[in-house]
């Protein structure tokens, strides 16, 4: 088939999930002819295996150590009897609803063609999607990521799960062995233990979460620890199916001693990071950049190297969240059509992580700070409040970070209840660039649990 064959739009996106969708429905409803090429699932991560379904599953664990944590207030409840393939059946329930009605939208959508099979990249502004090729005027790459599997010995003759395969489990195992310790494997963690698993997480660095606050991070291992085995600091050195072939050993170096130890588990899982599934469009036959694990490089306009091309979401490895992402491809989109061009402040990308306890940050840690401002920090601890004393929550806290000259708020660091819902007011002041007084002026409901963040912000020094 040549290229004159080929069908011609204004628009192409590539990925189907919350930033490709926004660019496609944005591009369609302006009366532009749109092509919007997914192989997988629509919805993408976020609706098929990542926040819709991990948070639908993780509200129950929530709930389930809230019952068990109310002794402390003389509450005492009885056994709890968790029915885990009732939480498996609703879970996905919950996002087959979700992928219906995206499914369903698409369809509807006037200007939009959906290519819902493979794709690769004939040259910068051809496409062969399955047999047919299409070209475009502008090219959006929303293609999203995938998990990274590292190179452990015998890794790939198991059958080991990941953030994808686990949503098909159904039943709950005794034991698992979770290879990784950054958000996914930490919510995991706290999803399975919860339901009475025996979880045992191996973390290669020394600390769970490294990307946030040293204090925050050492307060969830010692929380989580309470009910999951942690390996800190611990390579995994080999896999293999137990003898019985009902499970899996994983041979692990201790750190102390330089020593093999063997741990065994039921079931395996795999949370070591994402790569981007750009290396699947066959990208360098367009010209396009890339760096580390196939993540496609941009500039601050999320422009990559060819002009009429931008990718936003996973596929570039930034900011790797559904608001970052749905904030990039509306930057993106405005980009493509607007001569005053938007930059996207990675540097105020707000996140939560939903482990138990929970965590919310956004902004620089102190670390990240003091390498380019003067700054101050300020502390202050959940029970420093009415609410927080009443809910006898004694171990979270929040942390400020603020510039001394400016007095503007630079980075907002929280572990505890609701940590995700009290930082917004945060997020809002560092996206724009506003100073502590502005928090502080405000009135706050007392006495709600949201006087966390002046109380910690009156404490700078």
């Amino acid at each position: 088939m040549s290229k004159a064959a080929a069908t011609r739009y204004d628009v192409i996106v590539i990925g189907a999930g919350d930033s490709g969708l926004g660019i496609a429905f944005g591009a369609a409803a302006e009366g532009l002819k749109t092509a919007l090429v997914d192989k997988g699932k629509v919805g993408g991560t976020c609706v098929n295996y990542g926040c819709v379904p991990s948070k639908t599953l993780i509200h129950v664990a929530d709930r389930i150590l809230e019952i068990r944590g109310t002794a402390k207030l003389g509450i005492h409840a009885e056994a709890i009897n968790a029915d885990f393939k009732t939480i498996m059946e609703r879970m996905k329930s919950v996002v087959s609803s979700g992928t219906n009605s995206i499914r369903k939208m698409i369809g509807e959508t006037e200007n939009l063609d959906f290519y819902n099979i493979a794709c690769h990249f004939i040259d910068d502004k051809t496409i062969r999607a399955g047999n047919e090729l299409i070209r475009g005027k502008k090219i959006f790459i929303a293609s999203g990521s995938r998990p990274l599997i590292p190179p452990v010995p015998g890794l790939n003759k198991v059958n080991f799960l990941t953030n994808e395969s686990v949503l098909e489990l159904e039943d709950l195992p005794d034991s698992m062995i979770i290879i990784g310790g950054g958000y996914i494997g930490v919510e995991y963690a706290h999803f399975f233990s919860a339901l009475g698993t025996k979880v045992t997480v191996v973390e290669r660095n020394a600390r769970l979460l490294p990307f946030e606050e040293p204090e925050i991070s050492e307060l969830l291992k010692n929380e989580l620890g309470k009910r999951v085995q942690l390996y800190m600091g611990t390579a995994v050195n080999q896999v293999t199916q137990a003898g019985d072939n009902r499970g899996y050993l994983v041979i692990i170096n201790n750190p102390d001693s330089g020593e093999n130890t063997e741990i065994s588990a039921e079931a395996i899982m795999v949370a070591t990071g994402r790569k981007s599934n750009a290396d699947l469009l066959d990208i360098e036959n367009a010209g396009i950049e890339t760096e580390g694990a196939h993540f496609i490089k941009v500039d601050d306009y999320l422009q990559t190297n060819k002009k009429h091309i931008w990718a936003v979401g996973d596929a570039i490895g930034r900011a790797m969240f559904t608001h970052a992402g749905d904030k990039e491809s509306e930057i993106a989109w405005h980009n493509a059509r607007r001569r005053k061009k938007v930059k996207m402040d990675f540097d105020s990308v707000p996140h939560a992580v939903f482990s138990y306890p929970q965590i919310a940050s956004v902004g620089l840690t102190e670390e990240q700070a003091s390498k380019q401002y003067d700054v101050i920090v300020g502390r202050a601890k959940y029970s420093d409040t009415v609410m927080g004393e009443a809910m006898m929550e004694t171990e979270g806290f929040a942390k400020a970070i603020v510039g001394k000259d400016t007095g503007r708020i630079i980075g907002f660091h929280i572990i505890g209840p609701h940590a995700a819902i009290l930082l917004q007011e945060v997020v809002n002041a560092v996206i724009n660039k506003n100073d502590v007084e502005s928090v502080i002026s405000c009135m706050h409901t007392f006495p709600a649990l949201s006087g966390l963040i002046p109380e910690t912000l009156r404490n700078l020094q």
